[in-house]
């Protein structure tokens, strides 16, 4: 090809890319999802992974390339261009694509069977919308007990690393033989071990009083009976679980708990009442009716298309 023809191409190739990204964009947008590339970051974040394995220079599917290590909202979730600004250096790896000039290997990290650019993002937008299905990568390798899937969005990955956390809390303590679980329950990752830090603080108290140590069962039972439900009755007392749709009365708890710290450490009494702290964090954080109602319908759409 000439270079006219060259530079036509390649011009053309990053505008159907771009109109194929606002595509999903708009559709996504519609259905109330997540437009961009997972995160590297925020998914290590969450699903922390312990050790990492140099796996050396591998062809990989790029079908399973689901997120990027610092360029996750410039492209789509197909990894197709969002912003102008990329244009240049596309079009510029896409004419290297035309000539059939060799490419360096991207760089990937793996976790499980899928794939987060380190280094290369442009290469796998340009391969991807050329119709490329595999790619050349230097591969390190994460490991991890959260499996993570294709099309997976940050909020059904913290639903998943919710799900682990509980099962690890079940598993480790029996919690479901002496405490009502089905009533206990989280909306955001890290709760569950925040619960056990709790129990176990409680458990502290108790101890300071007796020769014999209480166990994490007595204590676990002793702390919802005088610290959890005392908290609850509190909030459904002053309607606040309406104020904050989409949460859960253990989320309640959590907040509750360290709003009625913060007012006490303010104040500089112990003095502070539950009911005070309940009334003060639904006046500063609570939900009108209107948000409300937008919640609920984004809630409903949210579920009908996870």
């Amino acid at each position: 090809m000439m270079d006219n023809e060259i530079s036509y191409q390649t011009e053309n190739d990053f505008e159907k890319a771009k109109t194929r990204a606002r595509m999903q964009v708009l559709l996504s947008t519609l259905r109330w999802k997540n437009t961009d590339l997972l995160s590297f970051y925020e998914v290590t974040d969450l699903i922390k992974p312990k050790n990492q394995t140099y796996r050396g220079m591998q062809t990989i599917p790029i079908k399973n390339i689901i997120g990027s290590e610092g360029r996750h909202r410039d492209f789509s979730m197909a990894f197709y261009p969002k912003k102008e600004m990329l244009k240049e250096r596309w079009k510029s790896i896409d004419q290297a694509h035309l000539n059939l000039v060799e490419l360096p290997a991207i760089s990937v990290y793996k976790l499980g069977d899928w794939y987060f650019v380190r280094d290369g993002n442009h290469r796998v937008s340009v391969a991807k919308s050329q119709g490329v299905s595999y790619i050349d990568a230097e591969v390190v390798e994460l490991d991890s007990e959260i499996s993570l899937e294709q099309g997976m969005t940050m909020k059904q990955l913290k639903k998943k690393v919710i799900q682990y956390e509980r099962k690890q809390f079940l598993d480790q303590y029996h919690a479901q033989d002496f405490l009502p679980m089905d009533e206990i329950t989280f909306t955001s990752p890290g709760m569950y071990p925040q619960l056990v830090n709790h129990i176990l603080v409680h458990k502290y108290y108790i101890n300071e009083n007796r020769k014999d140590e209480v166990s994490f069962r007595d204590a676990a039972v002793s702390w919802y009976e005088n610290v959890y439900s005392p908290i609850i009755e509190q909030c459904r007392k002053d309607h606040l679980l309406a104020s904050f749709p989409g949460n859960t009365e253990g989320d309640l708890y959590m907040w509750i708990v360290r709003h009625w710290d913060e007012l006490k450490k303010v104040s500089g009494s112990q003095d502070v009442s539950i009911e005070s702290a309940t009334i003060d964090y639904k006046r500063r954080y609570g939900k009108g009716g209107l948000t409300r109602w937008i919640r609920l319908i984004q809630s409903f759409f949210s579920k009908k298309n996870n």
